[in-house]
């Protein structure tokens, strides 16, 4: 099975690699029209590898399929294993557009211009794969060897689910978040941004001069006291690591919802890669409407309460509904989802008919 999981792993890494150094060589403003598709390329790619997904675990190629699933107990065929990817991908992808307005508030922030949106969002992703990959084995191996710890995640997904729907969520100053205020405690950041460098020297040309249309005229003090060269953080950074620990947090939440589909490591980490690597586009596509989106939180946790119901009743689901009930609770996902995204745009038309 590792042959899988390298083949997968260095088919991902191509595909950064291709987007990154030949799609993206040249910062620029990714407009919505690119988004959109670049979005559509990722989710063809997501259901396309659902057919992959079909044919290996029904022929058991490189041994997929051969072990009981750790949270069913059932051997996953074709059939089964593709109901659990495409479900956990649904799941996967609907949770991570709570993440998308946050990183905007993080980019607002912080100023950063959109023509260097683009990279930050690339390396974010890139490290929030591997701090994911990280959890999903872990979290593999605890309900492998302890079944009792998926009735915690359900537990776990119905208090957030309830916190998501009953506490306002308010834009924090971020000067005071602990994160920030430990980096900066420990490394020299500059004032200023200096192109979509993360990292500059002090006394170097790029820190010299700043490459930021926006940047402040008052001159970047911290370069000019720190000894030639020095490494310097940029704002740019500062905001790449608010990326990633925005997604850590986010992960918290949703790796816990994946596991209620399917405890199958190599189900669940495809599934959060593709639902990963759309999430720069939908990004691009979707942020700052916010507010046309005002029913999609309690939709996500609504969403949330019913992967977490599901856990904590799997076995009389399974007895009432047969083998295919992760079928039923992709349909249940979906519908709550296009209600949550059919109610906002019905409230927001009646919003502007009203002005």
């Amino acid at each position: 099975m590792i042959w899988m999981w390298v083949g997968f792993i260095v088919f991902i890494l191509l595909m950064l690699a291709l987007d990154l150094g030949v799609f993206h060589r040249k910062a620029h403003v990714v407009t919505v029209r690119e988004a959109v598709a670049w979005f559509v390329i990722w989710m063809a790619m997501g259901a396309a590898f659902a057919v992959f997904v079909y044919f290996a675990y029904d022929g058991q190629w490189f041994g997929l399929g051969t072990l009981p699933d750790p949270v069913d107990g059932l051997l996953n065929d074709g059939a089964t294993a593709t109901e659990k990817y495409l479900t956990g991908y649904v799941v996967e992808k609907s949770l991570s557009v709570d993440n998308i307005f946050v990183i905007a508030m993080i980019f607002t922030y912080f100023g950063v211009s959109p023509l260097y949106q683009h990279r930050v969002l690339f390396w974010g992703i890139l490290g929030a794969l591997l701090l994911r990959g990280m959890m999903i084995f872990f979290g593999a191996k605890l309900i492998a060897e302890f079944h009792w710890i998926l009735y915690f995640f359900a537990v776990f997904l119905i208090l957030t689910a309830i916190k998501m729907l009953f506490l306002k969520s308010e834009q924090s100053d971020l000067n005071s978040n602990v994160i920030v205020r430990m980096i900066r405690s420990i490394f020299p950041i500059t004032a200023r941004f200096h192109g979509d460098h993360f990292m500059v020297r002090a006394g170097s040309s790029a820190a010299s001069e700043s490459e930021t249309p926006n940047a402040p005229i008052t001159p970047d003090d911290m370069v000019e006291k720190s000894k030639p060269g020095t490494l310097l953080l940029t704002p740019l950074a500062l905001a790449l690591v608010m990326v990633e620990t925005t997604d850590l947090i986010f992960a918290v939440d949703s790796i816990p919802a994946i596991f209620a589909i399917t405890g199958d490591s190599f189900l669940v980490f495809t599934s959060n890669v593709f639902a990963m690597l759309g999430l720069r586009s939908l990004y691009f596509a979707l942020a700052g409407l916010e507010r046309k989106f005002r029913y999609l939180k309690a939709a996500l946790a609504t969403l949330l309460m019913v992967v977490g119901v599901k856990m904590l009743f799997a076995e009389w689901l399974k007895l009432s509904l047969g083998e295919h009930f992760n079928l039923y609770l992709l349909g249940v996902v979906v519908m709550i989802l296009a209600i949550g995204v059919g109610a906002s745009l019905i409230a927001d038309r009646r919003g502007m008919k009203g002005q």
